[in-house]
């Protein structure tokens, strides 16, 4: 592991999390199994304790999700992380981890529909208030919507699907001015694209099932710890610094290092209690999809800036969104932290509203319409009536979202047949 972090990022992804010893299985084994054997009940009890390290239930660790966790902290540049059976999930216990009723969480209302959902509705039933601020908010206008009782702050590197570009270290200078952490989901640049923890993040979160993945094989998520936040400075995080009556007293800064403390609780306690790990099999499929992510990005990203410019030329199009367009509102800022690309994801605007739209996507006859986005397949959706359609009106344009909207996931064919399908599709959406 520690030769591993000088490698380059596209060395990390083949390379990281796993290293076989002599006469050990090259590949990442497949440890499907929910529970291992001790030599003494004196050792598993200090397991339970927290005293020793190893395995003591799938639930909680296992050799292969422990494999890949490793790697994509590396890759990150974290200190730990912790996988978790889908992105929602991992949203979820990333806030409940340092988050209690009565308190509340920043959050940029440009986000991906579902989270929204999760914010507005589901912590809202819990008791967490969450706080929507917009780029167009002056930091001090941002500032005013934290309390004594603001837990993070939270936004999306690429948000989903409007594309808003996340100014990271504007909005952790922002947080850290009040001490509370910056909470980045980095779906969908991947630490190929992006590495929020160099502009200042302290914890990354990535819904795997998208580009890590990059297969549509399986449903994960993932929670990165920077290792860098100081939570014991002031009094606002006493689930780590204050004993965890669950196991004996171990206060979690004390016991594992200020470096160790959220990811380490986080998967103990919470994991522990939901029930929410990632499966050795989907570990496994994942870490395969993990050793080709570098290659994919770069073929979304070529593919994606070609099919936006030729979009940007078609007078079937009413506009384009994609950051990497000069031009673009959100140019600037991928420039600063999306130098390689800004994925393979575009929105735009088909002429004729709403109707021409879904004439559009009906008529594509490569690209797939399914409710999933950033894969190796070219695939389309319209936001407004599937993603996002429990959003009200109101939520729908702070999300960046408009009726004629479709959000074009562009894949890894080759660009030409891309161009192609799209061109007779538009061709049909205007008759």
């Amino acid at each position: 592991m520690s030769e591993s972090k000088n490698y380059k990022i596209e060395t990390k992804c083949v390379q990281s999390g796993y290293t076989p010893a002599n006469g050990e299985p090259r590949v990442l084994p497949i440890y499907q199994s929910t529970t291992y054997k001790y030599d003494s009940s004196t050792h598993l009890g200090d397991l339970f304790d927290l005293k020793a390290p190893g395995h003591m239930y799938s639930r909680i660790s296992n050799p292969t999700v422990d494999a890949v966790e490793k790697k994509i902290a590396d890759m990150e540049g974290g200190t730990g992380a912790v996988l978790t059976s889908s992105g929602q999930a991992a949203n979820l216990l990333a806030i409940l981890n340092i988050t209690s009723a009565g308190q509340n969480i920043i959050s940029m209302s440009s986000i991906y529909g579902g989270t929204i959902n999760l914010f507005a509705v589901t912590l809202k039933r819990l008791g967490i208030e969450v706080r929507f601020v917009t780029p167009q908010m002056s930091d001090e206008e941002v500032a005013s919507h934290i309390d004594e009782n603001t837990r993070m702050f939270f936004g999306e590197t690429i948000a989903n699907p409007a594309l808003v570009v996340f100014d990271i270290e504007r909005y952790a200078k922002i947080a850290h001015d009040h001490g509370i952490p910056l909470v980045v989901d980095n779906t969908f640049a991947t630490p190929i694209l992006c590495r929020p923890f160099e502009f200042g993040a302290d914890i990354v979160i990535h819904s795997t099932t998208k580009y890590m993945d990059g297969h549509a094989q399986v449903v994960g998520g993932v929670v990165v710890d920077g290792g860098r936040f100081d939570w014991t400075k002031g009094d606002k995080f006493k689930e780590l610094t204050t004993p965890d009556e669950s196991y004996h007293g171990v206060v979690y800064t004390k016991d594992f290092g200020v470096e160790n403390a959220y990811f380490t609780k986080l998967r103990v306690q919470l994991i522990r209690d939901f029930g929410t790990p990632l499966a050795p099999m989907p570990a496994y499929l994942l870490n395969i999809g993990l050793e080709t992510l570098a290659l994919r990005m770069e073929r979304h990203c070529s593919n994606a800036l070609t099919v936006a410019k030729y979009l940007e030329q078609s007078d079937k199009v009413a506009w384009v969104n994609y950051p990497k367009l000069e031009g673009n509102s959100e140019y600037a800022l991928a420039e600063k932290y999306l130098p390689l690309g800004a994925c393979g994801v575009i929105s735009f605007g088909v002429k004729g509203g709403r109707d021409a739209a879904v004439k559009f996507m009906d008529s594509l006859k490569m690209a797939t319409i399914v409710v999933h986005v950033a894969d190796a397949r070219t695939s389309v959706l319209h936001p407004a009536s599937t993603t996002h359609r429990q959003l009200t009106d109101e939520q729908l344009v702070d999300a960046g979202i408009t009726p004629e909207l479709v959000r074009f996931s562009v894949g890894i064919e080759n660009v030409e047949d891309i161009i192609a399908d799209i061109e007779q599709a538009l061709e049909a959406s205007q008759k």
